[in-house]
């Protein structure tokens, strides 16, 4: 590798140095997408709830939950009570998982679920429904509670919360918990803004079991939790039975992690995937090292021609030129000869009607295209003076036969 070479190399490593360390050491915008999975420590993830879980429900077992909600409840200990907790923007259910979540609460469990909408049927079934008023610009929405015990606190959420609530509820089986109040801008002159009040969070009877649902899924999240409305959280979370089992969901999420690579079995297992990628490391670093070791300057070899050809085009211009066709034929003969005895094996000095079967059948040929050629071979070696004719017919007959 030349001066020059090395040089461009150099000054290209500093450049992708660089800008390594400059992402690096570069603040970071805040995320603010919903996320509301466990593992997430942006403002909306849900880090610190579910951090906050064991001392909350002490005397539950915490499980969570990667896999659908029917494989879920379809295998799970029926002689354990449990609560399932579902948090996101939008708990997408389909018509299985509706039904086990049914059963199960029917059976005297409880799930809480915080979002603004989370499947048709549920939502038949349970006879509630959700609406939702919209702003050009956030303002402070406030959440509180009905009980006697928590009714003077009253908790602010400034960024991020949808004005969600319930618009119907069945009323002989739902009791409500908790309300939502935030104003209504009016936009026209002299018009003032309309502060509004609408049910957030209610209880509802299902069989032996209870859901328990909110229209403020942001509450839960890291940014609030942090913001000093852990309270609410924990209020709300008193409305659940002391069970043994908590399942926390974190399969219907927004910022769940979706692999569609066809490697997504071995990405998606810890020990194949380290496997994976320290193969990969294994083998740039060999490449890398074996290269430079072993790096010359290749020499050009001209490869040996080959003059039979020209040879061969020479010998013929000269019998061509000096009309010799009888010592031509001749020597086709004796070295078409000479190729049935190595080839086949077979005699030669002596050529009669065995030796025509012979050869016809070990050389794969027709017997009657076999005795034509000898017979004409017989005939040439017969005649002392031969013309160009016959030269080009027996060429012609044992090129055929070889094919």
């Amino acid at each position: 590798m030349d001066r020059k070479s090395k040089i461009v190399i150099a000054v290209f490593v500093l450049i992708v140095v660089g800008i390594i360390i400059t992402e690096i050491v570069r603040p970071r915008p805040i995320n603010w997408r919903p996320s509301y999975t466990s593992v997430d420590k942006i403002p909306f993830g849900c880090f610190v709830l579910y951090n906050e879980l064991p001392s909350i429900f002490p005397n539950s077992t915490i499980e969570t939950v990667d896999k659908s909600v029917y494989d879920v409840l379809i295998d799970r200990d029926s002689t354990l009570t449990s609560n399932y907790m579902f948090i996101n923007e939008y708990i997408d259910l389909d018509q299985q998982e509706t039904n086990q979540i049914l059963d199960y609460v029917d059976r005297g469990n409880t799930v809480f679920i915080a979002a603004t909408g989370f499947g048709w049927e549920l939502m038949d079934t349970l006879n509630i429904d959700f609406g939702a008023d919209y702003s050009l610009k956030e303002g402070t929405t406030i959440l509180d509670l009905t009980h006697e015990k928590f009714e003077k606190e009253k908790f602010k959420l400034s960024r991020g919360a949808f004005n969600s609530y319930f618009t119907s509820v069945d009323s002989t089986k739902a009791t409500i918990l908790g309300h939502i109040s935030y104003t209504i801008e009016n936009y026209l002159d002299g018009e003032p803004d309309e502060e509004v009040t609408k049910p957030n969070l209610i209880k509802t009877r299902f069989g032996k079991g209870h859901f328990i649902i909110s229209t403020t899924p942001q509450a839960y999240s890291n940014y609030y939790m942090l913001k000093g409305n852990s309270d609410y959280v924990a209020h709300t979370f008193s409305y659940l039975q002391d069970a043994d089992v908590l399942y926390w969901d974190n399969y219907k999420k927004s910022g769940r992690v979706f692999i569609d690579s066809p490697m997504r079995f071995v990405l998606n297992q810890i020990s194949l995937k380290w496997a994976y990628y320290l193969s990969i490391l294994g083998i740039l670093l060999f490449v890398i090292f074996k290269g430079k070791r072993e790096q010359r300057i290749i020499p050009v070899i001209e490869p040996l021609k080959n003059s039979s050809v020209e040879f061969a085009q020479a010998v013929g211009s000269l019998y061509h030129q000096n009309k010799d066709y009888t010592d031509l034929i001749n020597k086709k003969i004796n070295y078409f000869l000479a190729h049935i005895r190595s080839q086949y094996h077979i005699e030669t000095a002596q050529i009669n009607e065995k030796t025509i079967q012979l050869l016809a059948a070990k050389a794969g040929k027709d017997i009657q295209e076999t005795k034509v050629l000898i017979e004409y071979i017989l005939k040439l070696k017969n005649k002392n003076a031969h013309t160009e004719q016959e030269s080009i017919a027996l060429n012609k007959k044992i090129t055929a036969f070889k094919q």
